[in-house]
Formats: structure tokens, C-alpha cells, sequence
């Protein structure tokens, strides 16, 4: 007898059906929007490269007119270095490595041995520069023009001599304006010319440089005369003749050494701001160099220096030293 089994489904298998087959209606839906949003997405991005770009509106040119100055630019912060009388040069230099009261065109007597932009000579080892040798020389007034001989009648004894007349110092506006104006031709008089005022030179001494300059001829460096190197002449000139001064009086009171002051000089021509920052010699020096300072007579600074320079004027750091030799 063949027993045959009957195999009846039980609900819960018809439940488990339904939710598979949801599932998968869930998982069609959710690819179908991927789907879309892909297509849309590349479409868009085609649509974008392959769209013809607008047309950029282009702005009509700029122009900016830039007063320039008149006079031939130094390098900023360029150093100072004086021009003695017998090294200026009516051209500026083509190189303009120094500001100075004069130009000047570079040369050296030897030929070039090092990298600074200096000449190479020999000389004493200095801590500063100094292009030639010569003795301190004080400002002296200069003696009147003598008319000439002409035929004079016979003094009575009762006549009085008449003093002679003297001539009035020059003001320190006087002196610069003469520093900086430019020479005129010689012309010559009739009568013999007076002997003019000596002019302040500072005591220097040659110092050993080693340079590349290989023009030769007379020491001397590339260096544009400006305002500001003429009123640095000024000033310099007018505290020096000052210091070498109180220095003749007080020589025996001040040690070997060095005093260091920096200070400001206004628009006006004051002095301000003036401070002691080194002194390596005795309170004597120190004190000639302030007293020096304080009594210098500047004059007030030139329209095209004074626009050049800060508000508060112009600053200057100057040391003052004693040598043993």
C-alpha cells in the first residue's frame, strides 16, 4: 500500500512572497531614479562644455599720466659722500650709486682689487671713507678788494681819518645760498679781485680701499649731486667748523675716542630730538659734539628737499672721533 503525501503551503509562506516581491518593486523604483539622475547630470554637463561661450565685453584702455621728477633718481637710502671741488663733473654718472652736493665720475689711481663700489688706493685703516688727505682748514673772512691808486690831495693836519669800513659777516642763509649756487663764468675786472673767504675743509686722511672701479684717474666715485646731498654739505660744513673749533680750546680736556649722536633736523632748520647713542672717549667730547650741534646755524630746508622728506624732518647720525695718529 503506497502511502502518498500531501504537501499543503501554510500562510506565513504567503507572506514571505508578497514581501519579496515588494522588495524588489522598491529596488527598480530606487534604480530607475538613479538612472534619471545620472542622465540628467551628464546631460547638463554636456550641455555646458559643448555650449558656445558668451562673449567677454571687453574694457576700453586705461591711461595714467605719472609727473615724474625732473632731476635723475639715486637709489633709495643711497649713502653720502662728499665731492671735493676738483672731482665734480658737469655730466651725472651713468651709474648713480652715491648722493652727493656735486656729481662725480668714478676713477681710481690703482687698478680694481676688491667688490665695493669705491676706488682702490692706500691709505690708513679707517672705519669710514675718506678719498684724499688734507689738513683741517677753519672758515676765514676774506680781506676787501683794494681800489686803485688814484691821485689824492694833500691831508690837512686838522682832517680826521675816517675808520675804514668793515665788511658784514655773511648769514648762514647767505653761506648756503653760495654753496649752492652754481658757478658763472670768470669774468675779469679791471682792478685787482678780493681775496675770497676761505672755505671750511675737514681734517681727512686717505684710508686703505679696496675696490672695482677701473676707470683711472683721481680717486673719486659715481655720485649724483641732489638737494639733499648739497643740504647734507651745509650742515656737515656747519657743525664741523664748530666742533674743530671747541676742539682748539678743549683739546687738552678730551680723550681718544668716539661719540656717536643722532638727531633731526626740521623743515626750519631746528634741531631736534638730539641724543648721545655711542661715546667710547670722555663726557668732554661728548659735551664739544652737543655744544657743536646746538650752536650750528642752518638754514631752513629748500621747497624741493623739504617735499622729499618725512614729516618730521630730516635725520642724521653722525660720529664724532679722536684718533691717537
Amino acid at each position: 500500500m503506497t502511502t502518498a503525501e500531501i504537501m499543503f503551503a501554510q500562510p506565513g509562506d504567503r507572506t514571505i512572497d508578497r514581501k519579496e516581491e515588494a522588495r524588489k518593486v522598491l529596488w527598480a523604483l530606487l534604480a530607475a531614479l538613479f538612472i534619471h539622475l545620472v542622465v540628467a547630470y551628464s546631460l547638463a554637463v554636456l550641455g555646458g562644455t559643448f555650449s558656445p561661450a558668451f562673449p567677454v565685453e571687453e574694457k576700453p584702455a586705461e591711461l595714467t599720466l605719472v609727473d615724474l621728477p625732473s632731476t635723475p633718481l639715486v637709489p633709495k637710502n643711497a649713502a653720502f659722500m662728499e665731492t671735493d671741488e676738483s672731482k665734480r663733473s658737469a655730466e651725472p654718472p651713468k651709474e648713480k650709486t652715491f648722493e652727493s652736493n656735486a656729481n662725480s665720475i668714478a676713477a681710481s689711481g690703482l687698478p680694481a682689487t676688491g667688490e665695493a663700489p669705491l676706488p682702490s688706493q692706500q691709505g690708513k685703516d679707517r672705519p669710514f671713507v675718506d678719498l684724499e688727505t688734507h689738513a683741517y682748514t677753519p672758515e676765514m673772512k676774506g680781506a676787501m678788494p683794494q681800489p686803485s691808486a688814484a691821485p689824492q690831495e694833500k691831508a690837512k693836519p686838522a682832517d680826521t681819518p675816517q675808520p675804514t669800513p668793515q665788511p658784514a659777516p655773511l648769514t648762514a642763509a647767505e653761506q648756503f645760498a653760495m654753496l649752492t649756487a652754481r658757478p658763472t663764468p670768470a669774468v675779469e675786472p679791471s682792478a685787482a679781485p678780493a681775496r675770497p673767504r676761505s672755505a671750511y675743509r675737514s681734517l681727512k686722511d686717505r684710508t686703505r680701499i679696496s675696490g672695482r672701479i677701473t676707470n683711472r684717474g683721481l680717486s673719486s666715485v659715481n655720485a649724483l649731486g641732489t638737494p639733499l646731498g648739497r643740504y647734507q654739505k651745509f650742515l656737515l660744513d656747519a657743525i664741523g667748523s664748530r666742533w674743530y673749533a671747541f676742539l682748539d680750546r678743549k683739546m687738552d680736556l678730551i680723550s681718544i675716542g668716539t661719540t656717536r649722536v643722532v638727531f633731526v633736523v626740521d623743515r626750519s632748520g631746528r634741531v631736534k630730538s638730539l641724543n648721545v647713542v655711542e661715546n667710547t672717549a670722555n663726557e668732554a667730547l661728548a659735551n664739544v659734539c652737543i655744544q657743536s650741534i646746538q650752536e650750528a646755524q642752518l638754514p631752513p630746508m629748500p621747497d624741493d628737499l623739504a617735499a622729499t622728506l618725512p614729516a618730521e624732518g630730516l635725520e642724521m647720525d653722525i660720529p664724532f672721533t679722536i684718533f691717537a695718529n
